[in-house]
């Protein structure tokens, strides 16, 4: 007979549910250090007495799992001699916002809202597809730069390339060496995969396409309606963790 997992209803409860429970599709070194800072993070809340339905909310959105990956970013960004210091990104080089698949991108519900708002100042201009048909909405057609900067998701935060030539070629559909993204994009990718599967006849964890975030906000589409039409399916979450290594 299959057990049931039993639902976690408090802060204990929860942190007993993620140090054991196993993802789909295995785990990476990568998978159990995203569960560590996860159960750090757990540990933090409780102490500073988090309302469990609170935790749960932002587990939902995503925050932990961006805060996590974002602090192991930034200590990337400070390092030095790391792949940033030499990264040929620019403003105006926007081949990397030519997007790849349906999707775009997966991002967590904070990101999706965030960059939601931010581009409300826009709505009705032209955008970036204006530019390239597969470019996302976000970006200004004229200068080439991202009219929601400061609210980019992880994965394009992420991204870098030690050659333009490359991101060009790669835009037109041709491989190259010389990008790639960085771990705290698969870090953030695991730590959203733990919190839904610790989570699961609790709470739904969903994620959003980052291109039809983008597409909607600009065409002036509240929030609700943008975040339904741009929910992906469960399994989105597991595939692009596992397509990170995580």
């Amino acid at each position: 007979m299959k057990r049931t997992a039993v639902r976690p209803k408090d802060h204990s409860s929860l942190r007993a549910r993620i140090s054991s429970v196993r993802l789909r599709g295995g785990e990476t070194a990568l998978t159990e250090r995203a569960r560590k800072l996860l159960l750090v993070y757990l540990d933090t809340a409780a102490a500073h007495a988090v309302p469990f339905d609170e935790l749960v909310r932002t587990l939902r959105s995503g925050v932990p799992a961006l805060r996590i990956a974002g602090s192991d970013l930034q200590q990337l960004a400070t390092r030095p001699g790391g792949p940033l210091e030499s990264a040929a990104c620019a403003a105006g080089c926007a081949f990397c916002c030519i997007l790849s698949g349906r999707d775009g991108g997966v991002i967590a519900e904070a990101e999706a809202r965030q960059l939601h708002a931010a581009l409300a100042p826009v709505v009705g201009a032209p955008d970036g597809r204006d530019w390239h048909p597969r470019a996302c909405a976000a970006l200004d057609p004229l200068t080439r730069t991202c009219r929601a900067y400061d609210a980019r998701p992880l994965i394009c935060r992420t991204y870098i390339s030690q050659s333009r030539e490359a991101c060009a070629q790669i835009a037109s559909g041709t491989p190259a060496a010389g990008t790639g993204v960085l771990a705290a994009q698969g870090l953030m990718l695991a730590v959203q995969s733990l919190a839904r599967a610790a989570l699961e006849g609790v709470s739904q964890v969903p994620t959003y396409s980052m291109a039809r975030i983008t597409s909607g906000a600009t065409a002036g589409e509240d929030i609700a309606t943008s975040l339904r039409a741009a929910r992906q399916p469960p399994r989105t979450l597991d595939d692009e963790r596992r397509r990170f290594g995580s």
